[in-house]
């Protein structure tokens, strides 16, 4: 027997008031924003540029997609590793890094175009529940390091850090379960906020970045060809620009994975309506549009699809409006620069709810569809699918490394493909020891 779905409050196509739109319009842009100017820093990137292009990309995937799908688009993790050494190989230039990123917004539109031709029937058969629970579970618990990090859970981590980590849990736990009203579904931006005036109490925020930053600046955008407004690259189709395709492989799986997720929590089937293609069409025109004006690349958030699960507003027009929040902040320095101050502990706090109800959707998936567990078939896949998934496994293949969510979903397709189907458990089928079966 299914278990029971939680209704959603306000369903895709369903708008709130006004006020209390705009409330959990910013509950998404808090839940994005730590990861999403994550990525540019590490890159050395213009963080306005990156919270620019989550915006615009977020909007051009709701105009892919016929406006179906609450999703956020923010800055991708997975294309870090070959953006860093393609930028070091380049001497420190972003323009193999850029065009690699653009090429690969491409191949995703190329991608969408073959299954445009072929069909969605296919899903079904490479994605069974088998495969589809692991791999939601490995998409949350991958996450959760990085969590547990920011909360301050590691050998010698500040305990003021941890203190406002739980704080922060505690709050938004307490306000989900037992708030009323209003407050009930914007529990993460109370849990931000009570865990900002706690950091703040004990001295772990430090403002000064919002004292230094301008109050309206311009995002320092990058484009490829000479402007005087702008600084610029070239499109650069060398080894180093083609090395970052490859990639487009793992982040294609992860696509239909978040979009799995996000279709069991609001009990729809995005893949097949509006369909996988124009989801595809979406992330990957978002994502060359990024890359075009000096950005990240795009990516659907779990942050905000976590958020989505907790809350049960699933309103498209909700996560649109976070888009154009997220737009005019990026041109508003002192502002950008104050959420920036937000502790990391407050955001770990926070997360490690937001991926635990990721993970806990994956599980949901396998009771929901009976899978049989007295199947040696099943626990082969999903057993393996965790370990891999969980366990730090990386293959190298020089062109191309696959690691955690992607080299576990690969596995689980594989060994889905190529294990015989064996008949369902029966204890009364299995005689007793020692005597034969008549």
């Amino acid at each position: 027997m299914a278990i029971n779905q939680r209704p959603l409050l306000l369903d895709v196509h369903e708008k709130p008031p006004v006020l209390k739109g705009i409330l959990l319009s910013f509950q998404h842009v808090f839940a994005m924003f730590g990861a999403t100017i994550l990525v540019p820093l590490i890159l050395g990137m213009p963080v306005s540029v990156a919270l620019f292009a989550s915006g615009i990309g977020t909007l051009i995937y709701q105009i892919a997609t016929k406006a179906k799908i609450p999703v956020y688009l923010g800055s991708s993790f997975a294309y870090i590793t070959a953006m860093a050494v393609a930028i070091d190989q380049m001497g420190g230039d972003i323009s193999a890094a850029q065009t690699g990123v653009i090429m690969v917004g491409f191949v995703y539109v190329i991608t969408a175009a073959i299954i445009k031709i072929i069909g969605t029937k296919w899903i079904d058969k490479l994605l069974p529940p088998i495969v589809i629970g692991p791999m939601i579970m490995v998409i949350g618990l991958g996450l959760a390091s990085s969590a547990v990090t920011n909360a301050g859970f590691v050998e010698g981590g500040d305990i003021r850090s941890i203190f406002v980590a739980v704080v922060t849990f505690l709050i938004t736990a307490f306000v989900n379960t037992k708030g009323k009203g209003f407050f009930k579904i914007i529990p993460f931006l109370v849990g931000i906020v009570g865990g900002y005036l706690i950091a703040f109490a004990i001295g772990l925020v430090d403002f000064t970045p919002v004292l230094e930053a301008k109050w309206f600046e311009i995002p320092q955008f990058y484009l490829p060809f000479e402007t005087e407004s702008f600084a610029s690259y070239r499109l650069y189709f060398g080894p180093e620009a083609l090395a970052l395709v490859p990639v487009a492989l793992v982040t294609i799986s992860e696509h239909i994975g978040d979009h799995t997720v996000l279709g069991k929590i609001c009990n729809r089937q995005f893949l097949k309506d509006p369909g996988l293609s124009r989801t595809l069409i979406g992330d990957g025109v978002a994502t060359a549009v990024s890359a075009f004006i000096g950005g990240p690349a795009n990516t659907t958030y779990g942050e905000n699809t976590g958020v989505i699960g907790m809350t049960r507003i699933a309103s498209v027009a909700v996560i649109r409006n976070a888009a154009f929040f997220a737009i005019g902040m990026s041109f508003l320095g002192k502002f950008t620069a104050l959420i920036s101050t937000i502790p990391n502990a407050v955001l770990g706090g926070m997360s490690i709810l937001l991926y635990g109800v990721i993970a806990s959707n994956g599980l949901k998936v396998l009771i929901e569809e009976q899978v049989d567990f007295g199947m040696i078939r099943n626990l082969i896949i999903a057993s393996s699918m965790l370990v891999l998934g969980l366990g730090g496994a990386t293959l190298d293949m020089e062109v191309l490394t696959l690691s955690g969510t992607s080299l576990s979903a690969l596995a689980g397709i594989g060994l889905n493909l190529i294990l015989p189907q064996e008949e369902a458990y029966d204890p009364k089928e299995v005689p007793e020891f020692g005597k034969t079966k008549e």
